[in-house]
């Protein structure tokens, strides 16, 4: 069992910290914030199945464009807000800052959190810790920080919703980074159970579904494409004819998947929304 003071060694250090800056490069791409913007509602619910309270210290990992912070800084909490990349950070302090909210702002790896042990009441994560390159060790580092008898509420893909779909896709396209878990091995109750271990931590999951509306599969792809890092990434990466199939097999899923007829684009994708209550 990893200890609650130091996180888990990686055996690959240096090649995931290369992934890491190839991760860091695209999420740096694009503008994440168009896209994570419409995932408000899953930041609504996550800070409601965490039951926040006026005034918990609350800290916000991989935060993007600030979803998680701002449902939490509605609640009354004292928000800090971290990524890794600053441009989505300050796309957060705007909104913040526009609804009159007090949050702090801080530049941060999810993997080497800069706190002290025991200093969060919740610790939150919206489709960000997720894409860690060391899952031990970012999992060891929100059980650290977070206080004994505090949550860490989280909402991950699954590996057969919509999105664990889409990445898929990508990867046969775009070879994935040789020796890292996939992302969506958070949308698991089995992967939980071996980064939040039974004696460390009490684990509740709930599967939900966000709907994905555009105006068409089209209109996806292309919003994707311009904006979103990782499929931003990935169409830079190959050549025409190649970048022309990806875009194929991303229609492909995407029609397949739509329920709301020829008129429009409604995409159901499941996650897992997950509250880990430390003992």
């Amino acid at each position: 069992m990893p200890s609650l003071s130091s996180p888990v060694a990686a055996s690959t250090t240096a090649d995931l910290e290369a992934v890491k800056g190839r991760q860091q490069a695209a999420w740096s791409s694009g503008n994440y914030a168009v896209v994570g913007t419409t995932l408000q509602i899953v930041g609504e619910l996550l800070a409601e199945a965490c039951d926040l309270r006026t005034d918990e210290r609350v800290l916000d990992v991989a935060a993007g464009n600030g979803n998680a912070t701002l449902a939490a800084a509605r609640r009354g909490c004292k928000v800090t807000s971290t990524d890794y990349v600053g441009t989505l950070l300050e796309s957060g302090a705007e909104r913040a800052r526009a609804e009159r909210l007090e949050v702090e702002f801080q530049t941060a790896d999810a993997e080497a959190l800069p706190f002290e042990a025991n200093t969060f009441d919740a610790v939150l994560s919206t489709f960000g810790v997720m894409f860690t390159p060391d899952q031990d060790k970012a999992a060891a580092e929100l059980l650290r920080v977070c206080r004994p008898g505090g949550r860490i509420g989280m909402a991950n893909w699954t590996p057969d919703g919509f999105i664990g779909q889409l990445f898929k896709t990508l990867g046969r396209h775009v070879a994935p980074p040789a020796g890292v878990k996939p992302p969506s091995a958070w949308g698991t109750e089995a992967r939980l159970i071996e980064l939040f271990p039974r004696g460390v931590a009490k684990i509740s999951t709930m599967p939900r579904v966000f709907n994905f509306r555009y105006r068409s599969a089209a209109h996806f792809v292309d919003v994707f494409r311009t904006w979103y890092g990782p499929t931003h990434k990935a169409f830079a990466a190959l050549p025409a004819d190649k970048a022309a199939a990806l875009e194929a097999d991303m229609l492909d899923l995407l029609t397949r998947l739509n329920r709301a007829g020829d008129a429009s684009l409604v995409v159901p994708s499941e996650y897992l929304e997950v509250v880990v209550t430390r003992h």
